[in-house]
């Protein structure tokens, strides 16, 4: 968890087709006002205090995502992640690792680390 002036925040990598999409979607506007009237179920719609408080944040595009994944985790590596660990994890069951902190794709004897 890092700190900002607000307070703690929690920030995540999301591996999903349309992943940005998916997420600005579920976040809702970024002006809470408007996301109060337009999109009311949305996490800022419900959550947002203020435009600078509106609870959450996602990238705009693949290239900003890049430029905040290495910003929060400079140790991750996308094209590692690419050509190692996506393709694990289209083969089957995955379950999450709290210890790691991380998915994992399910081994054939059950849940446990590729």
């Amino acid at each position: 968890t890092a700190q900002n002036p607000g307070g703690p925040i929690r920030a995540y990598i999301l591996a999903r087709k349309d992943a940005i999409q998916l997420w600005r979607t579920l976040m809702g506007p970024t002006r809470v006002f408007r996301a109060r009237h337009v999109a009311p179920d949305s996490i800022r719609g419900s959550f947002g205090l203020t435009d600078t408080r509106n609870t959450t944040h996602g990238s705009d595009s693949v290239i900003s995502a890049s430029r905040e994944i290495a910003a929060f985790f400079p140790d991750f590596s996308e094209q590692r992640w690419y050509e190692e660990e996506e393709p694990q994890l289209r083969c089957g069951p995955v379950h999450y690792s709290p210890e790691g902190g991380i998915h994992c794709a399910a081994g054939p004897g059950g849940p446990g680390p590729a």
